[in-house]
């Protein structure tokens, strides 16, 4: 098909009603929409070579489906935060609830000085597990005092004592993962 027919088809099909036009030729095929904006024409379908592909599994080769105007769709307009009647969102309000029911209290609630986790882990309170804690709430420590066990990439690592005074409360069960910086003891000086 020469240059002259497809101006002469796009011309026609702009004029018309037609919303769409498809001519075969041989073993020439020519697809012509009319938009919104205006007309469109599909290329014809490419052919791959026999064991390869032109498109990753699942998605269309090139040349089917739409033509050369691809439309993407706006993402969904983001829902509003919920709030409670202090104005701090739920996620918020949820964190807060479990920082209290973990033991995670501002230093303001806990009269004394937080021996606080310096690394990731699981907290030991005991060298073994049929072994007594280190140190329990009432005890007196001092400075080099281990505190307690805490295992990183199976690593004991034993936290000590930086100040004399008296175990005041212990802030995490035996076990229980910790993160960086969390409370772990209640020493009151």
């Amino acid at each position: 098909m020469d240059l002259d027919k497809i101006r002469e088809l796009l011309r026609i099909v702009a004029e018309s009603g037609v919303a769409e036009v498809e001519i075969e030729e041989d073993d020439f095929k020519i697809t012509a929409r009319k938009t919104a904006t205006g007309i469109v024409m599909q290329p014809p379908p490419m052919m791959a070579p026999y064991g390869m592909s032109y498109a990753p599994y699942g998605a269309p080769a090139p040349g089917h489906g739409p033509g050369p105007t691809h439309h993407t769709q706006a993402p969904p307009p983001e829902a509003p935060v919920p709030t409670n009647a202090q104005g701090e969102s739920a996620a918020a309000a949820a964190s807060s609830a479990n920082a209290a029911s973990t033991g995670d209290a501002p230093a303001d609630e806990e009269t004394g000085t937080l021996v606080r986790a310096p690394i990731v882990g699981t907290f030991y309170e005991a060298p073994a597990p049929d072994a007594d804690p280190f140190v329990k709430a009432g005890d007196t420590v001092h400075p080099g005092d281990v505190l307690c066990i805490i295992e990183a990439m199976k690593l004991m690592n034993e936290i000590e004592c930086e100040v004399s005074g008296t175990i005041k409360k212990v802030l995490v069960e035996n076990a229980e993962p910790v993160e960086y910086d969390q409370p772990l003891f209640v020493i009151e000086t």
